[in-house]
């Protein structure tokens, strides 16, 4: 995991795995930690760094309900988890869901946890976290240097591109972007990669859609074959 300060009150853990983003937002008596890392280690570290930094937890928020971003409950379990109404629908109406995925990607990279997920824990739910103390933006998994806009289950093309226009005037105004997977980015590196995310969906669902030149590897080509069959 790589820890990274970008503000007296900003500190972003990193983890190993899809470099999955999770944010420590700190301000006044109040500490928020946004999303999660994901291996027992990383997370087992978490309540060290706020420790550390003399912070107290006030709660977590998470940007949307995909299991990578929901685990923060296993580093702290007994706070308080802050959620969009879409989130908090998604998980109602899938319980247990999230805790069944962990599981299988457990199994997948031989992980041991010493409890499961609390089941209460690009898709059609979330939101995005601007500090405005901060000039940060934690936008969930959007306008990341490491994923291209996927349309997973239930997600609209339509849709990706209208939160990307609302974006927009945040990315202008922060010092620092936080993309649910990939190193927190400058403003000017965030709006280029809007630029690239934007002409990608819209010439979607042809197959010659445009990759970006750092986003074009095989995981990235897999995605893409499935965000094409879904806005045919």
């Amino acid at each position: 995991m790589q820890v990274v300060a970008l503000h007296e009150g900003v500190v972003v853990a990193r983890s190993v795995k899809w470099q999955t983003t999770c944010t420590i937002l700190h301000d006044g008596d109040e500490t928020f930690v946004v999303d999660s890392v994901i291996y027992p280690d990383e997370l087992g570290a978490l309540p060290g760094i706020l420790a550390q930094a003399g912070w107290s937890l006030s709660g977590l928020l998470v940007t949307h309900g995909d299991w990578d971003h929901v685990l923060g409950r296993l580093s702290f379990p007994d706070a308080s988890v802050g959620v969009a109404e879409t989130t908090a629908a998604r998980l109602r109406a899938e319980p247990g869901r999230a805790a069944r995925q962990l599981r299988a990607a457990d199994e997948d990279d031989y992980v041991q946890r010493e409890r499961p997920l609390p089941a209460d824990g690009h898709t059609q739910d979330g939101m995005a976290i601007w500090s405005a103390g901060h000039r940060v933006l934690c936008c969930g998994d959007y306008l990341s240097p490491v994923e291209i806009p996927w349309l997973q289950e239930q997600g609209s093309r339509d849709a990706y591109l209208a939160t990307l226009r609302r974006l927009e005037p945040y990315v202008q105004q922060a010092d620092w972007v936080v993309p649910g997977h990939g190193t927190p980015l400058d403003p000017q590196r965030a709006l280029a990669i809007m630029r690239e995310d934007v002409a990608y969906l819209e010439a979607l669902p042809s197959e010659d859609a445009p990759l970006p030149l750092t986003r074009r590897d095989r995981r990235m080509k897999e995605i893409h074959r499935d965000n094409v069959e879904r806005t045919r």
